[in-house]
């Protein structure tokens, strides 16, 4: 039984999320969020706070043990972004865009 969580609107580029979640597809849920505590990117708080949502879902909703999960997918999709201008010489303006990200964790057991 498929558990998910969501995260949408991350202000975090979907460019470094996807760095760091594909660090983690297709591993146990341990070693996964080990690994997010010892990396050092703003997007592994992101990811770690997703996943920990998602094993709270399959915990309390759907009645599985914690130790039977793994992560079965990690979608990072790109979110709206806002536009902004960086100031430049004799009056002009550079745009530049901040990106926002959508996350999506796929939780299964292991008996599935």
């Amino acid at each position: 039984m498929n558990t998910t969580a969501v995260s949408r609107s991350v202000q975090v580029s979907p460019r470094k999320v996807r760095l760091v979640a594909d660090s983690i597809k297709k591993v146990s849920l341990k070693k996964a969020m080990h690994a997010l505590q010892l990396t050092d990117k703003r997007a592994s708080y992101v990811l770690l706070k997703t996943l920990k949502s998602a094993v709270a879902n399959a915990v309390n909703n759907k009645k599985l043990r914690e130790e039977d999960l793994f992560i079965a997918g990690i979608d990072v999709l790109e979110g709206s972004a806002l536009k902004r201008f960086h100031p430049s010489s004799r009056g002009r303006v550079h745009p530049y865009k901040k990106r926002t990200s959508h996350i999506k964790i796929t939780l299964k057991g292991k008996n599935e």
